[in-house]
């Protein structure tokens, strides 16, 4: 499946310039501003950008970080990780396999059974829950 590629102007037509300050230019929402955080609906979260399958309600946690937080993506394809340099720090970034979209970043100091902590800006998802229709 081709990744998607869309032109800046693209992306901030179909964003709005919160979420595409987050997902196009990496940057963060608050922590415990995100409309997740506290969230437990049953179902799954996708790209906010995209659509794209990311991670499942099963996998979500309290970690106590501020933003929602999973200890696995909802398959191993969904995301990608890359070397985060910026903020004078050395850490994970996580971004949408789909489309490049940023989403967060991991963490090795998250519960079992994968010791993961996916620590994701709210702005990033867009939720599905488990009883509504394709």
């Amino acid at each position: 499946m081709p990744k998607i590629e869309k032109s800046d102007d693209e992306w901030r037509k179909d964003l709005t310039p919160e979420q595409f300050h987050v997902l196009r230019e990496k940057g963060t929402e608050r922590p415990f501003t995100g409309e997740y955080n506290d969230f437990k609906g049953e179902g799954t979260f996708k790209c906010g950008g995209c659509g794209h399958v990311l991670f499942e309600s099963r996998a979500k946690y309290n970690s106590g970080s501020g933003w929602p937080s999973f200890y696995t993506p909802a398959d191993s394809a969904a995301v990608d990780e890359h070397q985060d340099v910026s903020h004078g720090m050395v850490r994970t970034e996580v971004t949408c396999a789909n489309c490049g979209g940023h989403l967060g970043h991991v963490f090795p100091d998250g519960p079992a059974p994968t010791g993961l902590r996916y620590c994701i800006n709210s702005l990033s998802l867009a939720f599905k829950g488990a009883k509504e229709s394709e």
